[in-house]
């Protein structure tokens, strides 16, 4: 169930062969098969023998969903994990008064749901579209039983959950050793340009895309939107940082490596 929202489904019939693009109300390239997808090689869960991909493709269903969608709820009964194949999804968790905190942001090729599927407990966040995604849902049972006859999947889930762990771990502490609001911020980009920057051409300072809005960041690192947009207008009055379009680059590591010193 996506709760109060229009989805898409398409039934799979291990379809082998070249993604065809069809046409979706959200103007999403949908990948009908697994076998075909251009992140095989690319993502931990889908770099995967071909053998293991189809029986994996056998178990799926694939459907369309809108930016907002709600895969599933905090709270809620495990009923399967969701492989993202277009888009991306925010996992949040939310306080009784309403307050939201980013867990993290799932990108093509991961796979959300996958603790509380594993565990049998209650899915820990609520998963929503934060733009228009494809995703392959996988029943509970049917994942279960597929990672008990395949051993090289299990290896990639135990590997998973240990990257949840750590990027738990990361959320700690931003929320628990980070001591002013400048710190805060210069902990996540240092760790964002660390974790996922490339390198521009004769230029090796540390870059990244960035993908989240200062809304999504402050609830990543439990500030407000405005104190993240004053924050990021002061780093980059001291020249710490540049923004060119989506990419951030770090001008000043030092510099920012220094908050953290003295916060």
């Amino acid at each position: 169930m996506v709760y109060g929202l229009r989805v898409i489904p398409r039934k799979k019939q291990g379809i082998i062969g070249a993604a065809r693009a069809m046409k979706t109300p959200y103007g999403l390239q949908v990948i009908e098969s697994c076998l075909s997808c251009p992140l095989l090689k690319d993502r931990l869960f889908c770099n995967l023998p071909p053998k293991v991909i189809q029986a994996l493709d056998d178990i799926s269903s694939t459907a369309t969903y809108p930016k907002g969608a709600v895969l599933f709820v905090e709270g809620q009964q495990p009923r399967g994990v969701f492989v993202i194949c277009n888009g991306r999804v925010k996992l949040s968790a939310s306080s009784a008064d309403g307050k939201s905190l980013i867990l993290r942001i799932a990108d093509p090729g991961e796979v959300v749901g996958l603790p509380g599927t594993m565990s049998g407990k209650a899915y820990e966040a609520t998963a929503e579209a934060i733009e228009p995604i494809q995703a392959n849902f996988i029943p509970r049972s049917d994942f279960l039983q597929f990672l008990k006859e395949h051993g090289e999947a299990a290896v990639r889930v135990a590997e998973i959950l240990s990257n949840i762990l750590h990027a738990t771990y990361q959320e700690v502490r931003y929320l628990g050793l980070s001591g002013s609001a400048a710190e805060k911020l210069a902990r996540f980009l240092l760790d964002l340009t660390t974790e996922t920057a490339g390198r521009g051409e004769g230029d090796s300072r540390p870059r990244v895309t960035l993908t989240l809005t200062h809304e999504e960041i402050a609830e990543t690192v439990g500030l407000s939107r405005e104190t993240v947009t004053r924050l990021f207008g002061d780093f980059k009055r001291k020249r710490l940082i540049e923004i060119r379009g989506s990419t951030l680059i770090i001008s000043n590591k030092n510099a920012l490596e220094k908050i953290l010193e003295t916060s």
